[in-house]
């Protein structure tokens, strides 16, 4: 074994551990990778590793391309409300029983997901899965599962309904091999929906959970406050003294919020800042403390509010749940370096992340892509919030402006035109897609500031970062240790007849655990080459192995951060880990077993 392989080794094992452990983010461990792999093949000038303009060739790859391009397309169909149809469809459907509704949604869903990005078809589906949840009487956590879910089922049966898809087809094209067709997934992924759906309806009331929202973490009192603002006074005792040392909080039913200084929040829990002279107290009061607040020492009611509270109850659709988005400009960052007060007019009261609920030094919280939030403000700063890209308010569907609205053919005709010249081998799917994309920009579907937000750079990042490890596995020949070793093992206990769908079966395997805990598009990215690999070394067709990758990248179902949508139903249902093991691990192996049985009869070895 070189040192080359060695070295490309630990990379990989450098990149698996990062992207499990989460310590730093998906796309910089990707963009590590890329970058330490880069400077090493400069340095030392190795044969056996890619050159500059080898590895610079990822760039040249045009399924990244393409797959930013449908990322473009999905947001131009979500604003201008083509992705809403499903809603009015679905609101019809709320009086049925919730296995007819269940298995309707399940279908309705695929059929989008088929063809459309998964996650904002999740995304705009969401608010209105809550409101209909409430009127049939059903916990939410009964249907956001199914509805992640079901986009992933879509996903599985065209070349468009998942990047995972157009990554591995454009891995194959550049190996040498007919890229993946539209339909071609379809002979995998219908039984897959098929039997996912027949799956959910029988036993998803019995094994999905009665699950509460975040609201829920709020007593019936804390439920009922009202906020306001008020002023440290110029000579006040309190200047110098923490909130709990004045002991201004105890027992008046009041809880400080928010410290604001010279227009700034101040960072940290608020309770344990010294206080100064002039700062600015956010305060929540429950109605046993709306007196007291009046009446405390050393601080002056903001006038406006002087004669009345701004009051803030669930009733009053002022206590309110929202879901960063996918392409916030607010990822990354903390509560107190937004001046989350300031810029949106709400105070983030707890945040749900990964099963818990977070209700301490929220202001130094970084905030991720699918974090809960629960705030409280008025109905016109919800309102205002509600219209923006940054979080989803999950009470009230975004409801796409007529002149938008008025473009929903347009946007709808563009995605069938790139369907249909990519079905018919028109030409490209590269090429449909950034025709497709031209044409939005052109017609006023969107414009170009909106769609380049839409693109999920990270998700690019990850995929350049991928391919060039994986071109480095395969010039320095670790690809092909791995694919003789594996390809060894089988044939060791395996009898001949039986040996490549043993492989097909492991390599689905491997793939599946990957995705479980990696991103999908990174497994792949790694799994394909190897699966080329294993392929070359029996000298059999790759189809079948590359197939195998593809859908077990998107079947996800396990856990809630083997996949995007996965993670935003997962803060918004208020689930725990182990409710997507309880419902999704019997759904891998319907998967398993359907894509094990299926792929040898039509594609040959």
């Amino acid at each position: 074994m070189t040192w080359e392989i060695l070295f490309v080794f630990a990379l990989l094992l450098f990149a698996i551990i990062s992207f499990i452990w989460e310590r730093i983010s998906a796309d910089l461990t990707a963009l590590t990778v890329f970058g330490v792999l880069l400077f090493v093949s400069v340095l030392t000038e190795s044969e056996a590793l890619p050159t500059l303009d080898h590895l610079l060739n990822v760039f040249g790859n045009s399924a990244p391309l393409t797959i930013a391009g449908m990322f473009i397309v999905s947001a131009a169909l979500e604003r201008t409300g083509a992705i809403d149809l499903i809603t009015a469809y679905l609101r019809k459907l709320a009086r049925f029983p919730y296995r007819s509704f269940l298995f309707i949604m399940i279908l309705g869903v695929a059929g989008v997901s088929a063809f459309v990005n998964n996650t904002p078809v999740v995304i705009v589906l969401m608010p209105v899965i809550l409101s209909l949840s409430r009127e049939m009487g059903v916990a939410s956590s009964k249907l956001l599962i199914p509805l992640s879910y079901a986009s992933i089922f879509g996903g599985t049966c065209t070349l468009l309904g998942t990047s995972t898809n157009l990554l591995a087809s454009g891995i194959l094209r550049d190996a040498g091999h007919t890229p993946i067709g539209m339909f071609e997934l379809a002979a995998v992924g219908l039984p897959i929906l098929t039997l996912g759906t027949i799956y959910l309806v029988l036993f998803g009331n019995k094994l999905l959970p009665h699950r509460e929202t975040l609201t829920s973490i709020l007593s019936d009192e804390e439920r009922k406050e009202f906020i306001t603002e008020a002023f440290v006074r110029a000579g006040s005792d309190l200047h110098g003294k923490t909130a709990i040392e004045s002991g201004m909080l105890k027992g008046r039913g009041i809880r400080l919020l928010e410290i604001v200084r010279h227009g700034v929040a101040v960072q940290g829990d608020p309770k344990k800042q010294n206080l100064q002279y002039g700062d600015r107290l956010v305060l929540a009061c429950r109605p046993s403390g709306v007196a007291e607040a009046h009446s405390m020492k050393g601080i002056t009611i903001q006038t406006e509010l002087a004669e009345g509270l701004e009051t803030i109850a669930t009733d009053e659709g002022a206590l309110v749940e929202g879901v960063i988005s996918p392409h916030a400009s607010i990822a990354g960052l903390t509560l107190g370096e937004i001046n989350f007060r300031q810029r949106f007019r709400m105070v983030v009261v707890a945040v749900h992340r990964k099963g818990t609920n977070q209700r301490e030094r929220l202001s130094s919280l970084r905030l991720r892509p699918g974090d809960t939030l629960l705030m409280m403000g008025s109905t016109k700063a919800i309102d205002s919030l509600a219209n923006s890209d940054e979080i989803i308010i999950l009470d009230r569907p975004r409801v796409p402006a007529r002149s938008l609205r008025a473009k929903m053919p347009i946007a709808i005709g563009t995605s069938a035109t790139i369907v249909a010249l990519a079905t018919f081998n028109i030409v490209p799917i590269v090429a449909a897609v950034c025709l497709g994309v031209a044409v939005l920009l052109l017609t006023g579907c969107m414009k170009a500031k909106e769609a380049y937000a839409s693109v999920e750079w990270s998700i690019l990042i990850i995929i350049f970062g991928m391919l060039a490890l994986g071109q480095a596995m395969d010039s320095t020949g670790a690809s092909l240790m791995i694919a003789q070793n594996m390809t060894g093992l089988v044939s060791s206990f395996a009898p001949e007849n039986y040996q490549n769908v043993i492989m097909l079966a492991l390599i689905y395997i491997i793939t599946s655990t990957f995705t479980e805990f990696l991103s999908n598009n990174a497994a792949v990215a790694l799994m394909v080459p190897i699966a080329l690999g294993i392929a070359a070394t029996l000298g059999i067709d790759p189809r079948p192995f590359v197939v195998a990758s593809c859908i077990a990248a998107s079947a996800s179902f396990a856990t809630p951060i083997g996949y995007q949508t996965n993670t935003y139903v997962y803060g918004v249902g208020g689930y725990r880990f182990f409710d997507f093991t309880k419902v999704g691990l019997p759904l891998n192996l319907i998967c398993f077993a359907v894509t094990v049985t299926v792929v040898p009869i039509f594609w040959d070895f």
